[in-house]
């Protein structure tokens, strides 16, 4: 099912083994999605259809172009109260459409086969390597520098009639092609348009990959982003066409929340200096995190992080992971667990902050711990 305007677009995929055991994928056309919204929905979605958080995966395509959620983000905004209100309301309103969907794919689950293929799309470029300035003359030349991840894992569902009713696909790319201030999906939206329309009847679902230091380069061109929605399209029609791996294996569903630890966390004294300083986002954060001091509940020195993984049998393991997740993960867990059989996700359940590997931690720069501000949260991640 899916409901909204234009954008933002929210869609789900119910899935059930032969032994009654059932996932549910939920995608959804944001930025990034706060904890607190997060569980409400899950916890609804418990109540409503006995789903338990292992079995609930809420994937955002992370595109610059949607709507603002809950408190995500929140110490980069400054709102009018009609604009806080107005988020507010949207983000009730989310919540509902959310739980009414779920219900609607539930109900309307019916036999099916899976089936899953991988492909590639190269327009993804390491950002932290790569000037955006010579992407052009670095791509002619073979040039880039840079780990990525250019793969587009691909799940295909159709029923027992052949007809194709869902294609769900993958790419770690910043969906920041574009960079003005209308509703747009970004090139997951029009890579997810492109396929609905080459296949009627058929849901196209995004999940964003570990591209949180990966961009969509050259940019900031609508042609550009209408493009790329075409390369990603492309390859996955690619895979649609060759003969994929069926998916039959029992499925079994894992969530953990890890306390992943902050670095030294800021006193009291600090963060007052912070909320004087001339950098509005600092003192942005720091007021913030001392109205939350004031209201008697202390920093954390742990953020609780969600890691989940649904596995089909031998045939697909699909990790989530929350946050912006830099793309040293993706390429570890398939190194462990199966290049060919894993698909890994990130800003999935809770996107809170960026999730640097130990590399990028130590390396520094704005997804090394300069991005942490704009998220509220006190300090960087620690070592190790």
């Amino acid at each position: 099912g899916s409901a909204g305007d234009v954008v933002p677009v929210q869609q789900a995929l119910a899935i059930e083994d032969g032994n009654g055991n059932r996932a549910v994928l939920v995608t959804l056309d944001l930025v990034g999605i706060d904890r607190d919204t997060s569980l409400a929905i899950r916890n609804d979605l418990k109540e409503t259809h006995g789903l338990a958080l292992s079995q609930i995966a809420l994937c955002t395509s992370h595109t610059h172009t949607g709507p603002v959620v809950g408190d995500n983000l929140m110490s980069m905004y400054f709102l009018t109260p009609p604009h806080r209100k107005a988020v507010a309301d949207y983000t009730e309103q989310l919540k509902r459409d959310v739980v009414r969907i779920v219900g609607e794919a539930i109900k309307d689950m019916r036999p099916a086969r899976l089936s899953y293929g991988v492909g590639d799309a190269t327009f993804a470029v390491n950002r932290r390597n790569n000037s955006e300035s010579d992407v052009p003359r670095l791509r002619a030349e073979g040039q880039l520098r840079g780990p990525v991840d250019h793969s587009v894992p691909v799940l295909r569902v159709t029923t027992g009639d052949d007809q194709l009713r869902a294609i769900v696909f993958g790419y770690a790319c910043h969906a920041t092609t574009l960079a003005f201030y209308q509703w747009s999906g970004d090139y997951p939206g029009y890579a997810q348009i492109a396929l609905e329309e080459r296949h009627p009847g058929a849901t196209a679902m995004f999940v964003a990959g570990c591209g949180a230091d990966i961009n969509p380069l050259p940019r900031r061109r609508l042609e550009l982003a209408q493009d790329y929605g075409r390369q990603l399209a492309d390859a996955v029609d690619k895979v649609l066409a060759d003969a994929m791996q069926p998916v039959a294996g029992e499925l079994t569903t894992r969530y953990t929340e890890i306390d992943l630890p902050f670095d030294t966390l800021p006193t009291e004294d600090a963060l007052r200096g912070q909320a004087a300083s001339q950098n509005k986002y600092g003192a942005s954060r720091a007021r913030r995190l001392l109205a939350q001091i004031d209201a008697g509940q202390p920093l954390s020195p742990t953020y609780p992080y969600p890691v989940q993984a649904w596995r089909f049998g031998d045939d697909l393991r699909f990790i989530t992971l929350g946050g912006e997740v830099v793309v040293d993960f993706a390429l570890r867990l398939k190194r462990e667990l199966g290049e060919k059989t894993t698909w890994t996700a990130g800003y999935a359940n809770d996107v809170m902050a960026y999730i640097p590997s130990e590399r990028v931690l130590k390396e520094g720069g704005y997804e090394g711990g300069g991005a942490m501000v704009y998220y509220g949260l006190p300090t960087t991640w620690a070592t190790g």
